[in-house]
């Protein structure tokens, strides 16, 4: 008996909305269902994640699932949610993009799989570049009417929003471009369903139309949403104060990729671990009762943060960030530290007080070095009492005396990390 895809994403909190008879031809046959995603950037965020996951367990499910990237819809801009048209890629850059998009993707979908439901990843500009207006119009705009397109709500919203330069033609008929890719797919792969976030349901409904249409009212295809992911205080999700936290670590490092999903609320762990994992329902009921237990062990928020840290990176990438981690509120050393790559170095103590000296401000005694040229103390009395009690450490070694300060103390021939007392951290560049 096949797992109940649409059972699985109910209990997760990943469905919103599907076509009647959805459910019964997922549990009557093996489904070929495909996603769309948008490769104007050589990485995934985590806002794609929730997408993504949806593919992981059709595939889980011993359904097909198919990525498509959207090459050429991507050159154009989606009228759904968004305020502004998107700019052209050239055939260079959006090749490199799917490239990387398909690394990032194979973590989550076996598409070497010799079961019949290997993952597949396609591009709709393969098919659309070649596509004359001529044909488009003959082909596809014969068979939807501008009344059907108006009513769209996405559409509705831009014509009636507060977007300024209202709503171009171009944006206009993404939604036929999207039916056109649902049609292209269902006559050339036998894609029967399309999943995506909630905010597509507009397009989705409109390619399954448009298959009616061309094909004939026996032919049947659906469609299935998940809700869009926020947060309990209904901010944007996946969003922080430093942009949004991608999936590519030289973009996010691991580091603050574990750190994003530690510090999440206990509302929202609760949802998310559901959502951005692939733990089974009775373990992750049972990780909410041991946490409604002791709130304060964030047993949620850690398991969530390990699970998805291995998913998108890997368990040595989670080990580093939990040590890393560690380096703020438990024992460490100057080896530690330097295991680090320089970016998760700076993630660590981003926000502690930084000064930037000289190279040749260096040998100085470290009274002189912390008290003058980067201010960590006050004053070289302030320096010797902390020194004197042992409350004083550099590169998480203790200081035991005032001694020149050289570039052999150097972290990454760059950085010196001094600490006062425990928690007292001050970062000095070294140019």
């Amino acid at each position: 008996m096949r797992k109940n895809f649409v059972e699985e994403l109910r209990w997760r909190g990943m469905l919103a909305q599907m076509m009647p008879g959805t459910e019964e031809l997922l549990q009557k046959e093996m489904v070929t269902a495909y996603l769309g995603t948008d490769p104007t950037a050589d990485s995934l965020h985590i806002g794609h994640l929730c997408g993504i996951m949806m593919l992981r367990h059709l595939q889980r499910c011993g359904h097909r699932p198919v990525i498509l990237v959207g090459g050429a819809t991507g050159m154009i801009g989606d009228p759904s949610g968004k305020s502004q048209e998107r700019n052209l890629l050239n055939d260079e850059t959006l090749r490199h993009n799917q490239e990387c998009i398909k690394a990032q993707v194979a973590k989550f979908l076996d598409f070497e799989s010799k079961d019949e439901n290997a993952a597949l990843m396609v591009n709709n500009y393969d098919w659309m570049k070649d596509f004359t207006f001529l044909d488009f119009a003959r082909e596809v705009g014969k068979h939807i009417t501008v009344n059907y397109m108006m009513a769209k709500e996405s559409v509705q919203q831009r014509l009636n929003g507060t977007a300024r330069d209202g709503l171009s033609f171009t944006e206009f008929t993404y939604q036929l471009l999207q039916g056109y890719d649902f049609l292209y797919l269902y006559q050339h792969y036998g894609v029967k369903l399309q999943l995506g976030g909630n905010d597509q349901w507009g397009n989705m409904t409109t390619g399954t139309e448009l298959i009616r249409r061309t094909l004939g009212n026996e032919v049947e295809t659906f469609a299935l949403t998940c809700p869009l992911i926020t947060k309990s205080d209904g901010k944007k999700f996946g969003k922080t104060e430093t942009g949004n936290i991608w999936l590519d670590p030289k973009r996010t490092t691991p580091y603050r990729f574990y750190q994003f999903w530690l510090n999440v609320s206990d509302e929202d762990a609760e949802r998310y671990i559901k959502i951005f994992t692939s733990l089974e329902k009775d373990v992750i009921d049972a990780l909410i009762e041991e946490h409604k237990q002791d709130p304060g062990r964030r047993v949620l928020q850690r398991r969530l943060a390990e699970e998805t840290t291995v998913l998108v990176h890997s368990q040595e990438a989670l080990d580093m960030a939990i040590e890393a981690s560690n380096v703020l509120f438990g024992k460490s050393t100057k080896e530690a530290l330097e295991k680090f790559d320089e970016q998760t170095f700076l993630d660590v103590f981003d926000g502690v007080p930084h000064f930037n000296i000289q190279k040749d401000q260096l040998g100085q005694v470290a009274s002189e070095l912390f008290t003058q040229t980067a201010q960590v103390f006050a004053s070289k009395r302030e320096f010797r009492d902390f020194l004197k009690s042992g409350a004083l450490a550099l590169n998480k070694e203790k200081l035991s005396d005032d001694r020149a300060i050289t570039a052999d103390d150097l972290i990454d021939g760059k950085y010196l990390l001094v600490q006062r007392g425990k928690k007292n951290y001050f970062l000095i560049s070294v140019l």
